[in-house]
């Protein structure tokens, strides 16, 4: 892969200055464009050449508004970062669309660098190419245009670079540690680089091998390659992003939420009992949890007016407030339209010893979405793996990931729709739309029997509620958690 990259390609000085010229103009023609498009860019930075990557990104700023690039460098973890799963981030940086994110030292180069510093094993490295490529693939099929560059210098011209860098005023502090061990473990290094590159190589987010011993001739094969990406992109005919008006499922004959048990109930003075030893049992595993910086991420998701809200208040009543957070799902907002549809959720979740309590979720994606007609085919049917693959890396990072459907049966709903109708402080909670999502029942039944044959997994199984009582359904969501949390804190 890297030979192409070491045959001393040159581009004299007096070439460059006469395409200068072209170049800016190209780039910030297109970048100008790109504002009222329709998908965002995704520029990687990556390579040996360190200096380089930093070069080329102090050249893009200069060359273009860099009002509209946003450059992210990812050094070691920070806490903040640690705390959560590795793709944390880079999702919460994602741009909009319309703009450019520049990524140095990301997720490729990291994981070759972590591989030869020791830092993962072989099958640390493999977990992290899955990741990369299921998050590479998430984004390209949202619409984003990934344009990658490597920058390759070979070993003795890479020796000469650092040198040169030490020995000029205010380039020296710029040699640093991995630099240093580039160097010295090159062999193994470019040994790595090119079987990960060679993995994560695919689809719309090929590798652009860049020889970097030359400045010039490297600035000028980068800026002519998002030229050409970008202007090509951009006169293609825009895929239309808006979906059919509705998506009616066909009807299954059974679905997981006819074997649900609705004729459950707990008497009171039973309800109360264990209710009040839930609790208890509940705060001390919850302050455990935070002092053993585990976190907890609750999706609750079911029918209108089924008493997710009440579920999470029984819950939250025996958590201290400072360790966790509700986050109520509504429809998007425009900034986060201009994002994947997963970046909401990512830039939301948990440090470490805290709880996010989600109150709907991602699985709008699945359900709402789907139903409505909000989300193509196409999008709604591969959300089930992009979902899978986002909880699996929570659990990865060792976070509990607990999903409650509570269900509830047609004429119960409509009950406490009246009762929601005549209670003053329960005026809000009724709207027009939860009529008109009713008369979609059957629709909505088959979305959520598939979303939850399709995404339940041992480390993120859905746990169906029976709803018609709620004493019993926030009984029992309460002792799941419990429970669930004392195998947690058992590992």
């Amino acid at each position: 892969m890297f030979e192409t990259a070491e045959l001393g390609r040159k581009t004299s000085k007096e070439d460059y200055r006469k395409q200068e010229p072209f170049l800016r103009v190209g780039l910030l023609t297109a970048q100008y464009e790109l504002r009222d498009a329709d998908f965002p860019v995704i520029l990687v930075l990556g390579g040996n050449d360190r200096l380089g990557c930093t070069e080329v990104s102090n050249l893009l700023h200069e060359w273009m508004d860099p009002r509209y690039l946003a450059a992210n460098v990812f050094e070691r973890l920070t806490q903040e970062e640690a705390e959560r799963p590795r793709f944390w981030r880079y999702w919460r940086t994602h741009p909009p669309r319309g703009q450019i994110g520049l990524y140095s030292r990301e997720w490729t180069a990291r994981a070759i660098v972590d591989r030869v510093a020791g830092d993962i094993d072989e099958v640390g490295l493999a977990r992290r190419v899955r990741n990369i490529q299921v998050f590479e693939k998430a984004l390209s099929d949202d619409g984003a245009l990934i344009l990658k560059f490597w920058l390759h210098t070979p070993k003795h011209a890479l020796k000469r670079r650092l040198k040169a860098a030490k020995r000029t005023p205010g380039r020296a502090g710029r040699v640093v540690k991995e630099d240093r061990r580039i160097v010295k473990r090159y062999g193994e290094m470019k040994a790595v680089a090119e079987r990960v590159l060679g993995e994560t190589s695919r689809g719309e987010a090929l590798w652009n091998v860049v020889e970097s011993t030359d400045a010039n001739s490297r600035d000028v094969t980068v800026a002519q390659t998002i030229i050409q990406a970008l202007t090509k992109r951009l006169a293609e005919r825009p895929k239309s992003r808006k979906p059919p008006r509705s998506a009616r499922a066909a009807a299954a004959a059974i679905t997981v939420l006819d074997q649900v048990d609705l004729s459950r109930r707990l008497e009171k003075d039973d309800y109360e009992r264990q209710l009040k030893r839930l609790w208890r049992r509940l705060a001390d595993l919850s302050e455990k949890a935070h002092t053993r910086n585990m976190s907890s991420v609750l999706v609750f998701e079911g029918w209108d007016a089924s008493g997710k809200g009440g579920a999470i208040r029984r819950l939250t009543h025996a958590m201290d407030a400072a360790h966790y957070r509700v986050i109520p799902i509504g429809a998007p907002t425009d900034e986060e339209l201009a994002h994947h549809y997963l970046w909401r959720f990512w830039r939301r979740l948990p440090g470490a010893g805290h709880a996010a309590l989600f109150d709907r979720s991602w699985y709008g994606r699945v359900l709402v979405e789907r139903v409505e007609g909000l989300a193509t085919e196409d999008e709604w049917k591969r959300a089930y793996a992009e979902i899978s693959d986002f909880e699996g890396q929570l659990a990865h990072r060792d976070v509990l990931v607990l999903k409650f459907w509570i269900h509830l049966s047609r004429d119960e709903q409509l009950r406490r729709f009246k009762v929601r109708e005549k209670v003053p402080f329960k005026k809000y909670k009724i709207a027009q739309d939860d009529y008109r999502n009713r008369s979609r029942w059957n629709d909505y039944e088959v979305a959520a029997d598939e979303m939850i044959q399709r995404t339940s997994t041992d480390h993120a199984r859905w746990h169906i509620v029976a709803g018609n009582d709620k004493r019993w359904a926030r009984i029992d969501v309460l002792k799941t958690v419990c429970r669930a949390m004392a195998r947690a804190l058992k590992k």
